[in-house]
């Protein structure tokens, strides 16, 4: 399911870059940024319709915390922004000026 909908939203915005679909937070996980939901909250999202488990191809209530890396030619993570509040992103615009720096 997470595949398919990744594809989907890739075909959707018509993106022309690399998208990263990680079944079962794998890679989430490996860098320390993921966190598992409380029973309230399970029952919450359950109430919702929304089927975490199913979403994330496993039987996990786990979900991901918004994280934007920049990483340079040599492979050298320059700027790492991570946030425990999934309505914390990182700017666009300051997305866009630092990738511009490393160019």
């Amino acid at each position: 399911m997470q595949q398919e909908a990744t594809r989907q939203l890739v075909e959707a915005l018509e993106l022309e870059f690399p998208v990263l679909c990680d079944p079962g937070n794998l890679t989430a996980a490996a860098f320390h940024l993921t966190h598992s939901l409380s029973d309230e909250l399970r029952q919450a999202y359950l109430e919702l319709g929304i089927d975490l488990p199913a979403c994330n191809g496993d039987n996990s209530w786990v979900l991901p915390m918004p994280a934007r890396y920049l990483v340079d030619a040599e492979g050298i993570i320059q700027t790492a922004d991570v946030s425990v509040d999934h309505t914390v992103r990182s700017d666009p615009k300051q997305t866009l000026d630092a990738l511009q720096a490393l160019v």
